[in-house]
């Protein structure tokens, strides 16, 4: 979850509808995650948003891993479920700081009268890494972790796959997993292993299958994997 946080910019805030209460409201929010990966929130005060989030603080902010396949169900995605404040002065420049780094076309309106700085402390995360993999994570989890060292290069390896390694990832399947499949694709990766959604007779099968040893690059992955598909016969 931290690293899906890390490698995306926007999400979806929820809060609760001033306008119609009970109601929740969705609106699309870029963001910056600050050291404990909370993520740091710009908003005017005209925005519907705002004046929910004044009322009652209570919002959730769903992210979702970039779609590589046309299947949206089979990427991973996560909710963090929190309360939103406005950021104490004390943390302001450090906070701007964090956020222009990620958002820099935000310059040009970040020291606009109507506008300030909320940041997401998280009570709970909801997480789905795809088709089988889902979860609750509690706050203290989400805080003592780190975005896994392929979170820039994940994407990159994904689509290098998917275009052109179909074939060895069915027979990575059919060796690490005793699956066979007619089709195949690498939904996520990380240094420990790789997630594959895959189409057999049965109908649609999601598999984690681990590497034969912690990788840090994208070469090692690379090297690993050739490793494991040769092995695969």
């Amino acid at each position: 979850m931290r690293t899906l946080m890390l490698t995306r910019s926007a999400g979806t805030l929820s809060t609760w509808s001033a306008r119609h209460p009970g109601f929740p409201f969705g609106s699309l929010m870029p963001y910056a995650l600050d050291v404990a990966g909370r993520p740091i929130l710009l908003i005017s005060n005209m925005a519907m948003h705002t004046h929910n989030l004044r009322r009652d603080g209570r919002a959730s902010l769903f992210v979702e891993q970039a779609i590589a396949d046309g299947d949206a169900l089979g990427a991973a995605r996560g909710t963090i479920v929190g309360n939103v404040a406005p950021v104490p002065a004390d943390d302001a420049v450090e906070v701007r700081a964090l956020y222009l780094a990620r958002h820099p076309n935000s310059r040009s309106w970040v020291d606009f009268a109507d506008f300030g700085f909320f940041r997401l402390q998280p009570v709970e995360i909801y997480y789905v890494g795809g088709f089988g993999v889902m979860g609750w994570i509690s706050a203290e989890a989400y805080d003592a972790a780190a975005p896994d060292p392929l979170a820039d290069e994940a994407d990159g390896i994904l689509a290098h796959m998917n275009a052109d390694h179909v074939d060895a990832m069915l027979r990575l399947a059919r060796r690490h997993a005793g699956i066979e499949a007619s089709l195949a694709a690498m939904t996520s990766v990380d240094r420990l292993g790789f997630t594959l959604r895959l189409t057999t007779a049965a109908g649609m099968k999601g598999t984690r299958i681990n590497f034969t040893r912690e990788v840090k690059s994208a070469s090692e992955t690379r090297t690993v994997l050739v490793e494991m598909v040769r092995a695969a016969g």
